[in-house]
């Protein structure tokens, strides 16, 4: 029997880029034993090499980073500006882990006899997304392989050529063969891998119906697992708010990756006496912004599959069924492509796909707010808990909001949220659980072993 295919599919078109044999099974367990046998090895290697081999995994990025956008423009739509942005962040979050791991996992002492080490699990398996091809392996990868682990990759099926890239990147930079490696292989590989015992510990980024999947999997095997998932991130526009800067932020954080991000805004959360300026002035900067060919100098390129557009355009067309109004776009082109214009959607409120759901796509939703107290009301009132933001004039006002109120794991005040390598990034509630980036993200799978001599 032929093996099974992945395949890639230009969004833009929606012809057939190439495709991929799926791994056969005495094909994983080849990779497997050797990636086992290399991350063993690797535990050994000092934190002096393991730096210097991250540097120069960083220096390629930045040399093919023109290449890499062009791939990513290619097979998920992302416009090649953001797509070159994204390598550059990649190349920093390894250089990042290389000056901080030493520091991280040094021995720390205790008392006279007694300290706390950190010594690598293992194999640890990452199961990726396509919306940030490369920025989300190297975000699992860097700090991983710092810490002496292994690095096995299961991406998602239709961004294999940007999987294939960065093993080559991970190769030419002097990891050992084996170390970090691509596994060919569909989501019906996955149970198998987690069970394996020579995989220690799992992390996915991935929709909260997968997250649960891998919980319970891993829980099953007995294995530490990171769930970043879905998020419907809040941003609250309070009556003091600077309203041009609220509204260039949010357009700005709604549409980045043409708006499929876990971390982008969602719910315009805004307090009634500002509610209809931010409202034009929010639908006059998306108005603006440049939808076209991912590879020409635009803002955002076509959503990465039918299915994803199709799925967005049924979530705005039920809003708008239960009474939202819309206030921009929602009509979708025609042509080739999977395109999907800006669109706003007013009045609005819970029980709508736009309020209830996550929308991984450029539909923002304005919901009106009596006070402050029943912007946090609306803003909590979600399974999700990823990421929020605040507009007000008054910063310490922000910050008490940030500091006590919003629930998530990320909150910002007159800006968007994105991730930083430098800081722990993950969820709560039903965004997941675990952190990575900074030093959480260090030590998530380290073996944290108390020693006494």
């Amino acid at each position: 029997m032929a093996a099974r295919a992945l395949e890639s599919v230009d969004p833009t078109s929606g012809a057939r880029l190439r495709t991929w044999p799926e791994l056969t099974p005495a094909e994983l367990e080849a990779r497997l034993a050797r990636a086992e046998s290399a991350a063993r090895r690797w535990a050994r290697t000092g934190l002096e090499e393991r730096a210097t081999r991250c540097r120069a995994a960083a220096a390629l990025l930045r040399q093919r980073a023109g290449a890499l956008a062009g791939l990513m423009a290619e097979e998920m739509g992302k416009p090649v500006a953001q797509g070159r942005a994204e390598a550059e962040k990649c190349a920093a979050g390894l250089e990042h882990f290389a000056a901080a791991a030493p520091a991280a996992l040094s021995d720390e002492p205790v008392g006279v006899r007694e300290r706390v080490v950190f010594r690598p699990l293992g194999l640890v398996l990452a199961i990726m997304p396509w919306n940030y091809p490369l920025w989300q392996v190297v975000r699992f990868a860097a700090p991983n392989l710092m810490a002496g682990n292994g690095a096995l990759l299961k991406h998602a099926e239709n961004v294999q050529g940007c999987a294939e890239a960065l093993a080559a990147v991970f190769a030419e930079a002097g990891f050992p063969p084996d170390l970090f490696v691509n596994l060919r292989v569909g989501l019906a590989a996955v149970p198998r891998l987690i069970r394996d015992a020579r995989v220690r510990a799992v992390t996915l980024t991935g929709s909260t119906r997968a997250g649960r999947s891998v919980a319970e999997l891993a829980g099953a095997a007995l294995k530490k697992c990171v769930l970043e998932l879905g998020g419907s991130d809040p941003y609250l526009v309070l009556e003091d708010a600077d309203l041009e800067l609220a509204a260039r932020t949010c357009a700005t954080s709604r549409l980045i990756n043409g708006g499929q991000s876990c971390i982008s805004a969602k719910r315009f959360i805004v307090l009634e006496p500002v509610r209809a300026e931010f409202t034009e002035r929010l639908v006059a900067e998306l108005g603006q912004r440049t939808l076209g060919d991912p590879r020409g100098a635009v803002d955002l390129g076509p959503l990465a599959r039918a299915d994803l557009r199709a799925a967005l355009h049924a979530q705005l067309e039920k809003s708008v069924d239960r009474g939202a109004r819309l206030a921009l776009g929602g009509r979708l082109p025609a042509g080739p492509g999977f395109f999907y214009p800006p669109s706003v959607l007013t009045e609005v409120v819970p029980g709508m796909p736009a309020f209830d759901e996550e929308t991984f796509g450029p539909v923002a939703a304005v919901i009106g707010a009596r006070d402050e107290a029943h912007a946090l009301e609306l803003a909590n009132a979600t399974s999700y808990g990823l990421g929020a933001a605040v507009f007000t004039r008054d910063v310490e006002r922000g910050l008490r909001l940030a500091r006590e109120e919003l629930e998530a794991g990320s909150v910002f005040v007159n800006d968007f949220v994105r991730s930083d390598p430098r800081l722990p990034f993950g969820g709560i509630k039903d965004s997941g659980f675990g952190r990575e980036l900074g030093l959480f993200g260090l030590r998530e799978f380290v073996n944290v072993k108390t020693v006494i001599a």
